[in-house]
């Protein structure tokens, strides 16, 4: 007789997950053994494998579940009727929002990606490829004549994120600036530079 799933399964992933997270990024994945992310977790090695199979399933979940809840954040705040400024600038605000405790699954998909088996890396490439587009549009518009049948737009795209990608490496929510104000700063710098380019 197949067993049955706990009530609490999917809960008790998402707790693994999110310890494993900071393990990975405090120590890198390979660094970080299931011995070492089992006693963070204050729970068994067994146990942790009864819930993933591998380190790698491990990692392939933080980092699709970290992108998956990203590209949402990002979807459900879009504005298509806003003016492009104002579009771009809700997705920068939605983004950083996401960002908002989140800061060692964005370490560990920065850093550890590169880990997982081609098959895998392919999924969340795919993911990741999904969001730079859900921006793309938007900041084509701001200057349609600069992007249309020349290679600028994906750099463009590319340096947004850029400002947005590190921000977790000074960015803290009691300083000076808030999410909401580095949203606007980012965004105009990129308005800015897109309405200047030649």
């Amino acid at each position: 007789m197949a067993r049955t799933r706990a009530k609490d399964h999917d809960t008790k992933r998402a707790e693994i997950m999110k310890v494993a997270a900071r393990t990975f990024a405090d120590a890198g994945y390979h660094g970080a053994s299931m011995s070492a992310l089992a006693r963070d977790c204050g729970i068994s090695k067994a146990l942790v494998y009864h819930y993933y199979a591998s380190k790698e399933a491990l990692l392939f979940d933080i980092i699709e579940s970290h992108l998956s809840e990203l590209i949402e954040a990002v979807e459900s705040s879009d504005d298509p009727d806003a003016d492009p400024q104002t579009r771009l600038r809700g997705l920068v605000a939605a983004l950083l929002d996401a960002y908002r405790d989140a800061d060692a699954e964005h370490k560990v998909q920065i850093n550890a990606i590169a880990a997982l088996p081609d098959e895998d890396k392919a999924k969340l490439t795919a993911l990741e490829r999904r969001l730079v587009e859900l921006f793309s549009e938007p900041i084509r518009t701001l200057n349609p004549e600069l992007f249309d049948g020349k290679p600028f737009l994906k750099p463009v795209t590319m340096s947004l994120f850029g400002m947005l990608n590190w921000a977790f490496m000074w960015f803290r929510d009691n300083g000076p600036v808030s999410r909401e104000e580095y949203a606007r700063i980012a965004t105009e710098l990129l308005v800015g530079g897109v309405k200047s380019i030649r």
